[in-house]
Formats: structure tokens, sequence, C-alpha cells
């Protein structure tokens, strides 16, 4: 067996819920290991998602995941924010609370989109002491996800998984290892994903993320609305051989397909857990949009949004 990691266990594979699936989960009862959920979705709802959120909690472990805690901001942390968060957790059992390592705004307006920081000593010491903070309130640790990035700062001085290390050992607080933007960010960035991926704390992940991307020709899009490809299935095995296994959750939130196709693409994870396979080290070609739209990171959010819409009191 695997030995837990910060308390937290491996609970196997896991889908991300989503408003359009719930008919299927409540009257079939699919035989998935987990859930996990976008928190900003269910907080402020005492409409029909958070009671059919309560129901799935009741039959299967739930996760959650959110989008606005904003750990790299200047402004202050939001204590009514946190507070809701807190309350959540309890209500559903969460097993974890993750979020990104980024800001999602400043000056009291929040973007809703996903920051990235400068990785420099200062940026370090500003988000490990908002980390700590946030622990003590939530009482418990917090995961923070590696997100995709399409721009950087010139005044960083070290690497992606130089900086979650060292913010991991200094706070203890858990990784959510996203291989998906791990992928994204190297192509968009030209590094090596192989190597972020044997540099991160490995006794520190708690979770694999997976999903798809949308390849726009110059650069890549975190966009959810697909498949995984061969190269992150690649880092995958990777990072599941590295760590021994942990919770892995695929995500597909945009174009979102019936339940069992999402389901099957996780359990393709299973594939991957053994070191038969050869690595392929050089990307596979991958479709590029044509449509003339070019997606941002938050069109997932939106779709989940639009998907909620038949139902008023739903998310947001």
């Amino acid at each position: 067996m695997v030995p837990s990691r910060l308390g937290h266990p491996n609970l196997g594979l896991g889908i991300g819920l989503r408003t359009t699936h719930f008919p299927h989960i409540l009257t079939q009862h699919p035989v998935v290991d987990w859930f996990e959920i976008i928190s900003e979705n269910f907080m402020d709802s005492r409409g029909r998602p958070r009671h059919v959120l309560n129901q799935i909690a009741e039959r299967y472990p739930v996760v959650m995941h959110g989008v606005s805690l904003s750990i790299g901001s200047t402004d202050p942390l939001n204590l009514d924010y946190l507070r809701k968060l807190r309350n959540l957790a309890r209500e559903v059992n969460a097993r974890w609370v993750s979020d990104h390592l980024c800001w999602t705004g400043v000056a009291g307006r929040n973007t809703h989109d996903l920051l990235p920081l400068p990785l420099d000593e200062d940026t370090l010491a500003h988000v490990a002491a908002r980390v700590r903070t946030v622990q003590d309130f939530l009482e418990r640790p917090l995961v923070l996800e590696n997100p995709s990035s399409y721009v950087g700062f010139a005044t960083s001085t070290m690497p992606e998984w130089e900086f979650l290390s060292r913010l991991t050992d200094q706070t203890g607080c858990g990784l959510l290892l996203d291989v998906n933007n791990v992928y994204v960010s190297a192509v968009n960035h030209d590094f090596d994903p192989f190597e972020y991926i044997r540099n991160v704390p490995h006794n520190r992940v708690v979770q694999f993320h997976l999903a798809g991307h949308t390849n726009c020709g110059t650069h890549i899009v975190d966009t959810h609305d697909g498949p995984v490809v061969d190269p992150v299935w690649d880092l995958y095995r990777l990072a599941h051989q590295l760590t021994g296994g942990v919770a892995t959750l695929l995500e597909w939130d945009a174009k979102i397909p019936p339940f069992q196709v999402v389901h099957d693409e996780v359990l393709k994870a299973k594939e991957y857990m053994t070191g038969d396979l050869p690595i392929r080290r050089q990307p596979v070609a991958l479709p590029v949009t044509t449509d003339g739209v070019v997606p941002t990171p938050l069109s997932f959010i939106r779709a989940e949004i639009d998907g909620a819409a038949a139902h008023p009191a739903g998310i947001y």
C-alpha cells in the first residue's frame, strides 16, 4: 500500500463533478472512486447544486478545488471566503482542499484568471507566510497546484519546481501536480517537462490532474475540452513511478461528453501505472484550432456556468 501524504490517502481514479452529469450520477450511481468539486461553484449555493452535492458526498469521497484563493496576491486574505471554504469542507467531509499557485486579482478586484507569479525569494517568503495563515484558518494542510502559464517574469530567479519544493518544505503544504499543466507550460516556455516531473517534491504530491488542451499553433492553452494526449500520459507514467501513485483526477470542463466517455478516459490511467510502455520523448502532432477563435484558460469556467443555466439556483 502506498503511504498517505499529509494524512491524505490515495483515493484512486476520480472525475471532476459537473452539473451536466448530475442526473446520471444520481440515478445510476456509477462505480467511481471519488469526485472533485470546484469550491466556488458550491460555497454560496443553497439550491439544487448544493443539494445534489450533499447526496453525492454521502456516497463518494469528495475533494475541493478552488480558483479564487489568490494565494500570491498582495491583497489581504479574504477571511469571509476562507470561512465559507472551511464550512463547505466540513459539510461535505472534504478529504482535502486545494487551489493554485497564482494570484487572481488586486485592489479587491478579481480577474477570474490564474495569473503567474515572479518566482524569486521575496515572492517565496510572501506566499509561504500566506499559506501558513490559510492552513491555520482551515485547520488542515493546503494543497497547491502548479498552474499552466503563458508568460513569465524576467525577474524570476528559480524554476517553478524549485519554488514549489521550497514552499512545501517551508510550510508543510501539499502539492497537486497537474501533469497537463506541466506539459502546457513546457511547450509555452520551452523547458523539459520530464525535468520538471523529476524535480518536484515527490513526497509532497497528494494528487494528480490530467486534462486535454488546445494547440493554437504558437502556444498551447489549458482548455480542458478533450481527451488527454500521449505526451501527457507519458509524463503521468513517470510521475506515477516517482511518487508511488497518488489520487488521480480527470478534468473535462468544456465540450463535456456523456459521463461514461469521461470515466473511460480517466480509467486509461491504469495502462500507465506500469513501466511496460516506452516513454515517447518527442511530442506527437496536435490538432490546431481552425475556427478562428483562440480559447482562454477561463473557457472551462464559463462553460460550466452556461451548463447550469437550467438551474437558476446554480453556481456563483
